[in-house]
């Protein structure tokens, strides 16, 4: 496919879901070869570092990429919506630490995406295209299959001890189908997880508005989608395997799949496609 970005500039605003303060965000038009980057303009000299998995520095909850003073958390939903529209070069400007969590998905960064427009670029997308199975394991449970296919593919199996959500299957075998099936999955939470996170100084925006909250024997809001919480994974694999920093063609299973897992691979994948 040719190298994309976006016909005009978009802005969204809200609290950081860990940080709990409010941010705002900037994605802007880039030219050809410039890929996804992200830059502080509230620190000085305005730091500007690629959306990589070489600074992934931490995966609680969200993956953080770290460069010095420069800091951005909870990148994986913009990151998976970019990927899955196509765009390829785009600089996203923000006033804070943390992407503004929104509504806990994808959908609205879909959306403004698509208000924004698309715009073709003359030069041929840098891509992975998978010639034999590779396969990563962590040896907690979490396995990632990745085989050769005719386009991008990505399959995810989770597997909770809780009577609610249990074993659940999610898959997207066409990128168009994302903004329906797989962007308006949200972020989710274990009920008894939320005092030991705030605890630990996470999810200090959360609110139910922005994420799902899983009790003992109930959602404590609306599921948007059925099995939602494997989508959800499975937005998040397309977000943290974009750091791979090109296209891919493939098709990614994954079981047990979360943010340390899945940068962990995007970081030894980085490795094995310069070689």
């Amino acid at each position: 496919m040719k190298q994309q970005t976006l016909h005009r500039a978009f802005s969204v605003e809200g609290k950081g879901l860990h940080t709990g303060r409010w941010i705002h965000a900037t994605f802007l038009p880039a030219a050809p070869d410039f890929g996804i980057r992200l830059s502080r303009v509230d620190l000085p000299e305005k730091p500007t570092y690629e959306a990589s998995a070489r600074y992934v520095t931490a995966t609680n909850r969200g993956t953080v990429l770290e460069n010095g003073v420069w800091r951005v958390s909870t990148v994986e939903h913009a990151l998976s919506a970019l990927y899955a529209m196509g765009i390829t070069n785009c600089l996203i400007e923000l006033d804070g630490a943390e992407m503004p969590i929104l509504d806990g998905s994808a959908a609205m960064f879909v959306e403004e995406i698509k208000k924004a427009g698309i715009k073709q670029e003359a030069k041929e997308a840098k891509t992975w295209v998978v010639q034999e199975p590779i396969r990563f394991e962590n040896g907690k449970g979490s396995i990632m299959f990745i085989t050769p296919a005719e386009d991008y593919e990505v399959e995810v199996l989770v597997d909770f001890p809780h009577t609610i959500v249990g074993r659940q299957r999610a898959e997207i075998k066409d990128l168009m189908t994302y903004a329906q099936e797989i962007a308006p999955a949200r972020t989710f939470c274990f009920f008894k997880e939320i005092l030991p996170l705030l605890f630990i100084g996470l999810i200090r925006g959360g609110r139910l508005n922005n994420a799902l909250v899983i009790g003992r024997r109930k959602y404590f809001s609306p599921l948007r989608l059925e099995n939602e919480p494997a989508r959800h994974k499975l937005l998040d694999v397309i977000g943290d395997m974009s750091l791979l920093g090109c296209r891919i063609q493939g098709h990614i299973y994954v079981e047990r799949p979360g943010h340390g897992f899945n940068t962990t691979v995007a970081k030894s994948l980085i490795e094995r496609i310069a070689e």
